[in-house]
């Protein structure tokens, strides 16, 4: 029998996350909201789910009021996905810098996150699965996003990094 959590979904633990990461659409709907407006609001994403790593929800474009995302010239490398590129989010005089990334041309293997984006919670004033308002991932360097339904320890506060 599956333990499902308090937001319904199932209780996932991040050390029975893959690695390499595992890609996989899911029908749950995400909200990004800054300064009082909703820059994202999808009815479904494609998360990616690492070892010892809260998921990753990447989003398509058509599901992001791009009016509200600026290029930063920030690039990061991941070994799974490749060349990372950022964006800030600004509404009005609000800017979270390079909170927002993409993978361009992912390696192999993770195609399915081609012209998506995905938000850093620590950045955002609100982020959503479904009815639940996320939790961030502890720490600045990974994005993840923490439900009621995931487990831990989870990856990214100090003293972590190097698991």
């Amino acid at each position: 029998m599956v333990e499902v959590a308090s937001n319904g979904k199932p209780v996932e633990s991040v050390w029975d996350f893959p690695r390499p990461p595992r890609v996989e659409v899911v029908g749950w709907r995400i909200r990004v909201v800054h300064a009082g407006v909703t820059v994202v609001d999808a009815p479904r994403v494609v998360r990616v789910l690492e070892t010892s790593q809260a998921p990753a929800y990447y989003v398509a474009f058509e599901h992001i009021a791009d009016e509200y995302l600026r290029a930063n010239p920030r690039q990061s490398y991941c070994e799974w996905k490749g060349v990372a590129t950022y964006a800030d989010v600004v509404v009005g005089n609000a800017v979270a810098a390079a909170a927002a990334w993409s993978y361009p041309e992912p390696t192999p293997g993770f195609e399915a996150i081609t012209g998506h984006w995905a938000f850093y919670a620590q950045a955002l004033d609100e982020c959503w699965v479904d009815d639940e308002r996320v939790l961030p991932n502890d720490g600045n360097f990974y994005g993840g996003w923490v439900t009621a339904n995931v487990t831990g320890p989870i990856k990214g506060a100090p003293g972590t990094l190097h698991w």
